[in-house]
């Protein structure tokens, strides 16, 4: 700081800053058994008027069953259930945001998703494309999107894939699969209710939660760490090795893996996450193969990468039995090794985040398909 005897005022020297992200979190967040039920008190103050419903998108292993009943319907509100069974597609988004547009005058109230990753993720991006105009497959990167979505609620109903909190909606588009990475992305509230996981099958809740494991090992790993990511990082760590290697009742497993999936969600926020999910979205874009079934079987083949992390990983699938499937890519064509080599290698920060700005030199396309291959 210098004095300056014309102006006969202080002159200050400054210097370059760094401009840090500034991200947006979940604005509302209610946890607890039973917590569902509040639902109907939650939305009703965002009901603009009886003519603009809410749309519930549900898993649609739900229909007929107890929690659909359960679902606070008030005038012209509206439930789709839709299959979890596939990876969720700019098409799909595209399909529903068309069919809400023609059957409704005017913008709905908001839209509730109601199920695992799948639905979060469409529950997202509905809300995203009804205010914004064109396809979903045109928001597809980094800060697309220009207008605020409608209000949306996510309500998981299995833990682990950190949808529930992230500002990205993953979609399988014609030319790619890549997430809606925006601002206004986010869910405005969540309603976390363990009871609501009661139910998922044994490979299902291993699977969805090594999703929230693998986010924990690659951020945690990662050049991008930073005490922000790490203090959630290294929480949700610890919960995934309670649930998959402690001995804890099951009415404490789902809380606590609900809260993992909350903190490894937010690890990746303020970072990103790695190899695993880089060469996962190749998976899934040549053979459809689900999210979190797609980081465990190229996360097994890791060990250049994550050797503590692959290790802990092997130890809690040998605890719970899983066997997971081979020969996965035992009969795809050199076209289609090409085109998972070329998607995974398109995802430049999770690459970055994995192996640092020199990751090009390190990775190949050689290196990547020999993993493949061992799919």
């Amino acid at each position: 700081m210098e004095f300056n005897k014309d102006l006969g005022i202080q002159q200050v020297a400054f210097t370059e800053k760094t401009n840090y992200k500034n991200f947006p979190m979940v604005p509302r967040v209610i946890f607890g058994k039973g917590s569902f039920d509040q639902l109907g008190d939650i939305l009703l103050p965002k009901r603009k008027h009886s003519d603009a419903p809410f749309i519930f998108l549900v898993d649609d292993v739900f229909e007929g069953k107890e929690l659909a009943n359960r679902i606070p319907l008030l005038f012209n509100d509206q439930i789709i259930f839709i299959s979890a069974d596939e990876e969720p597609k700019t098409s799909q988004v595209d399909a529903l945001v068309e069919m809400i547009r023609k059957e409704y005058s005017e913008l709905p109230s908001g839209i509730v998703g109601i199920g695992g990753g799948t639905l979060m993720d469409l529950a997202k991006a509905v809300s995203i494309l009804l205010t914004n105009r064109g396809g979903s497959s045109e928001y597809q990167g980094w800060d697309l999107v220009n207008k605020p979505s409608v209000y949306h609620v996510g309500i998981p109903t299995i833990s682990g894939t950190g949808a529930e909190v992230s500002r990205t909606t993953v979609l399988l588009g014609p030319e790619k699969k890549l997430g809606i990475n925006s601002d206004f992305t986010t869910f405005d509230q969540v309603v976390l209710d363990p009871d609501l996981t009661q139910g998922v099958s044994k490979e299902q809740w291993f699977y969805t939660g090594m999703d929230c494991f693998i986010h924990c090992i690659e951020s945690l790993d990662g050049t991008y760490l930073n005490a922000f990511s790490q203090s959630y990082g290294e929480k949700a760590l610890e919960l995934c090795k309670e649930v998959y290697l402690g001995d804890i009742s099951e009415e404490e497993s789902r809380e606590k893996l609900m809260m993992a999936s909350w903190h490894g969600g937010m690890s990746i926020a303020y970072s990103q996450v790695g190899v695993a999910h880089a060469m996962s979205y190749g998976l899934g874009y040549v053979l459809g193969v689900r999210h979190g079934i797609g980081n465990c079987l190229v996360f097994q083949h890791l060990q250049e990468f994550y050797p503590e992390g692959v290790a802990l990983f092997k130890e809690m699938q040998n605890k719970h039995g899983i066997i997971m499937p081979k020969g996965i890519c035992s009969n795809l064509s050199d076209e289609q090794f090409d085109i998972m080599v070329s998607v995974s290698l398109a995802m430049g920060p999770l690459w970055e985040n994995a192996l640092g700005t020199s990751w090009r030199e390190i990775i190949t396309a050689e290196k990547l398909q020999a993993i493949y291959r061992k799919i």
